[in-house]
């Protein structure tokens, strides 16, 4: 049994916003679905939709950590997630139709800013705050610059 799962707060759309969420990524699929609740698994990660009325919506205060692989999977997930009035913000974050918000981000932003030469880390986050999604080729290339 998962000791702790996110618990999200739909107005009237938990059904609608798993089904969504189940068909960006793979590896996932709705558990149980009633008139007031919808469980579904993400990625082996399971959470809980609750259809809760329009009292409460999301805020960045919380996001969900998309660690990508390559800059396919960061576009894959940035597209879809974007997609039918998802908004754009900076840094790799956006939001989604239903206003959750996602940090999409690839694997090399962390090994990248990790370096121990700092210059070359320094000037990765300097271009990585120039984004909206992250742009792995234009990282190496702050990184490499001489």
């Amino acid at each position: 049994m998962q000791k702790i799962t996110p618990f999200l707060w739909f107005d009237g759309k938990a059904e609608e916003a798993a089904n969504y969420y189940v068909s960006v990524f793979k590896n996932s699929g709705i558990t149980d679905t009633n008139p007031m609740m919808t469980s579904f698994v993400l990625e082996g990660q399971p959470f809980i939709a609750l259809n809760g009325g329009p009292e409460f919506t999301f805020t960045e205060a919380v996001s969900f950590f998309v660690n990508c692989q390559s800059q396919e999977e960061v576009d894959y997930y940035w597209d879809r997630l974007i997609e039918d009035g998802g908004e754009a913000s900076q840094c790799g974050w956006l939001k989604d139709k239903y206003g959750l918000s996602w940090q999409i981000i690839p694997k090399q932003l962390g090994e990248l800013m990790g370096s121990s030469d700092r210059q070359k880390a320094d000037r990765v986050m300097q271009t990585m705050r120039k984004m909206k999604k992250i742009i792995v080729a234009d990282l190496v290339a702050a990184y490499e610059l001489k």
